[in-house]
């Protein structure tokens, strides 16, 4: 059996089976041997029925009855029930959204059975099981469940042998039996057959590892041989934990391989070298009305002397809300406008200037800052100019130096291809191919990670310079958004990091106060005492409109749309109330938020599109309904919309579910120091799969596992960036670069 033969070649395959195969993406031997286990099942913790509490993930074994199909009375998802009955009792089981289940067993057969033990109306139930047949009784000789972690000390365990691995595949079989994600059709016991075929034929005799020996040795990692025999058959606890670091290895190696390569791609080019002067860059800084903190001028000396280099700086700067990122960019993009551009042989041009894009995701994001940089450049004799899809605008206007003017988009076009607009902002209207500079010399990103990374790319890959000359733009990417340090050195390992850990001198902490909902009337007293006091109210709902009873459960979550009429009618009826969420036109959206920043709305009920890009310093209070819906991470960036002025705010977070781990998570809110740690916190209490994992970067769960480990993550970057240093190309490393690029194909850092 060779590793690129098709499974209907070798496995006789029913079209249930093959359907379900196709929709794990499993074709090949390999892609089935890369299918791994999630977990392992293990008799020695198999529980009694009349042993079990709420909230157990429980295996019992036991006799099926009363199994049938239904429609549930209010969602009417589709169902399937039974009773599951052991010598000491019986317990109902319930399967949502899988009703065909009760059509695989039958009344009276015996079955092992894997779920959470659930509390409901009538009783306590088994809900969602994972189940095998188990004609023959006693129970067969699997055993051990456990869940792997991977281990917290990386380097130290000891490397094994691949002889020693097959010595103990051959006295371990059947010591454990691997729990695989399943869909409908397929289940784990044929995964657990098929793949003991595999091995059984000497599939992995021929198998070569991409890895480098050298690195395996130096972190004690098996071979790929080893580790694919001790993923899916482990003699014991040690084996599959080792097998699971190989693989959470090579998965951040691979990503760091081609991060650091992109980044080494990108400094192939050259730049623009911008010299800057001290006392000019102190005499910026005093315009704000703020002082400006330590870590916004030691980012600020970090990027100034990276853009100095004859190649192009990528920085990631890191700040929680209000942090002063948009001042650091201002700082840096006036340094840049200053400088004059250089000619092809590197002396610097008698007239002009180099320029900077800013890029926002959002209209309104794009217009506070075009207003934001009218404010700082109005002592200067430069043009700033604003492209978006909705028009553009220059200031200073013709004829009035102290306002912007609308100007038509072929005006604005060529005055920023002659290079008489040195600062120009936008929205994705940026990319267009029809927007050419003269001299681009820095691209801002703001809120990096609402853009696509073709997006991105299309950015700082633009011509710096019609004529081309190979120069490529400095880049800063900034974000609000709270990263672990682990993720941000994975998904971002091509930049660089800045962080700003401190906030502008004068603003008071947020007071955050977790309200449950006995607390909720008082809280809306406290609430209208700031609105008596002329503050601006935030309402953050989880969704917009309320959910159809005939095609979705009905959860008791607050829409947008039912919660502006509540609040008009029960509780604020005196004050003015407005609506954002994302169904709305951008003219909508535009004319709230200015009526909002205006004082005309007194109260603002939105969804998370807030988020992003809204600043108004009177609005000092926000509640957030259905915190528990929310990540910590979204959650402190959302409170972040109230701290924007010397006015103390507050966060209320209403939150409707009860239970100890959510109320603990929320409470986090309130004893973490900053976002940075709120994130790392975050990582830990929810998991990393939560974050995002495939769906929102194409990296899987052993993956993201892999991720909570820093040790593991700095080893992958270390290595990695020797390694593109010694061979750029991956030239003496086929096998590896064949397993970078299939990997990155299915890595979308979006």
């Amino acid at each position: 059996m060779e590793l690129r033969d098709k499974l209907e070649t070798k496995f006789r395959l029913d079209l249930n089976q093959k359907k379900a195969l196709h929709r794990l993406k499993i074709f090949s031997v390999a892609d089935l041997l890369f299918h791994f286990p999630v977990r392992y099942s293990d008799i020695s913790e198999v529980k009694k029925i009349v042993e079990l509490v709420p909230g157990d993930i429980a295996t019992i074994y036991g006799k099926v009855s009363k199994l049938k199909t239904k429609k549930a009375f209010r969602s009417r998802i589709s169902m399937a029930e039974g009773e599951i009955e052991d010598l000491s009792g019986k317990i109902k089981i319930t399967w949502f959204n899988q009703a065909y289940l009760a059509k695989m067993i039958h009344d009276g057969e015996n079955v092992k059975l894997t779920g959470k033990v659930t509390q409901g109306k009538n009783g306590i139930y088994l809900a969602n099981p994972e189940f095998e047949k188990m004609p023959d009784m006693p129970i067969d000789s699997h055993h051990s469940l456990f869940k792997p972690p991977l281990s917290g000390n990386f380097l130290s365990d000891k490397a094994v042998t691949t002889r020693e691995v097959e010595k103990n595949f051959q006295t371990a079989k059947g010591f454990s039996y691997p729990v695989y994600a399943e869909t409908r059709g397929i289940t784990s016991k044929w995964f657990y057959h098929a793949i003991e075929k595999i091995l059984k034929e000497k599939t992995l005799d021929k198998i070569e590892d991409y890895i480098p020996d050298e690195i395996l040795k130096k972190y004690h990692l098996p071979t790929l041989k080893t580790a694919l025999i001790w993923i899916h058959k482990p003699k014991n606890k040690n084996d599959a934990e080792s097998a699971r670091k190989r693989f959470a290895f090579e998965e951040v190696f691979c990503i760091q391989l081609e991060r650091q390569h992109d980044k080494f791609e990108y400094r192939k080019n050259k730049s623009f070298q911008i010299k800057s002067n001290k006392k000019e860059v102190e005499e910026f800084l005093e315009r704000f009305p703020f002082d400006a903190t330590n870590s916004q001028k030691k980012s600020i000396e970090t990027i100034l002397d990276n853009m100095a280099k004859n190649f192009p700086m990528s920085r990631l700067l890191e700040g929680d809300v209000g942090s002063g990122k948009t001042a650091v960019a201002a700082t840096v993009a006036y340094v840049t406008v200053k400088q004059r551009p250089q000619d092809k042989n590197g002396k610097l041009q008698t007239f002009g200037s180099l320029q900077t894009a800013y890029m926002a995701p959002t209209e309104i994001l794009a217009t506070q800052h075009f207003e934001s940089f009218i404010e700082y450049f109005a002592h200067l004799p430069i043009n700033v100019g604003l492209i978006t899809g909705s028009g553009c605008r220059k200031f200073p206007s013709k004829t009035n130096p102290t306002s912007w003017t609308t100007i038509s988009r072929a005006q604005l076009l060529k005055w920023v291809a002659n290079g008489e607009i040195p600062i120009l902002i936008g929205t994705h209207a940026l990319i267009q191919k029809t927007v050419k500079f003269k001299n681009l010399a820095l691209v801002v990103i703001d809120e990096q990670h609402r853009f696509g990374t073709a997006q991105r790319r299309k950015l700082v890959r633009k011509p710096a310079r019609a004529g081309g000359d190979n120069i490529a733009p400095h880049l800063l990417s900034m974000t609000a958004t709270p990263i672990p340090r682990t993720l941000a050195l994975t998904i971002y390992g091509d930049l660089d990091l800045s962080l700003l850990d401190e906030m502008p001198a004068g603003r008071k902490q947020i007071i955050t106060e977790i309200i449950t909902p006995d607390k909720r009337d008082q809280t809306y007293v406290k609430i209208r005492q700031e609105l008596k006091n002329g503050r601006q109210l935030y309402v953050i709902c989880p969704r917009i409109f309320e959910p159809d009873p005939e095609k979705e459960m009905t959860l008791n979550v607050k829409s947008v749309t039912e919660e502006v009429k509540r609040l008009k009618k029960e509780i604020f009826p005196e004050y003015e109330i407005g609506v954002l969420h994302s169904k709305m036109s951008k003219e909508k959206k535009e004319k709230v938020m200015q009526e909002f920043t205006e004082g005309k709305i007194n109260i603002l009920c939105a969804t998370s599109v807030v988020e992003v890009g809204v600043n108004v310093p009177n609005a000092t209070v926000i509640v957030i309904e259905g915190a528990e819906r929310f990540g910590l991470a979204q959650l402190h960036q959302l409170r972040g919309r109230v701290i924007r002025s010397t006015h103390q705010a507050y966060c209320y977070v209403f939150a409707e579910a009860k239970s100890e781990k959510t109320m603990g998570r929320l409470k986090a809110l309130k004893t973490a120091k900053n976002g940075f740690e709120l994130a790392e916190l975050d990582l830990t209490l929810r998991g990393a799969g939560e974050l995002g994992g495939t769906k929102q970067w194409g990296i899987t769960d052993l993956g993201m596992e892999a991720i909570k480990n820093i040790k593991m993550v700095e080893a992958a970057r270390t290595e990695a960036i020797a390694l593109i240093e010694e061979d750029f190309e991956l030239k003496k490393y086929p096998l590896l670069k064949s397993k970078v690029k299939q990997k990155t194909s299915e890595f979308h850092f979006e």
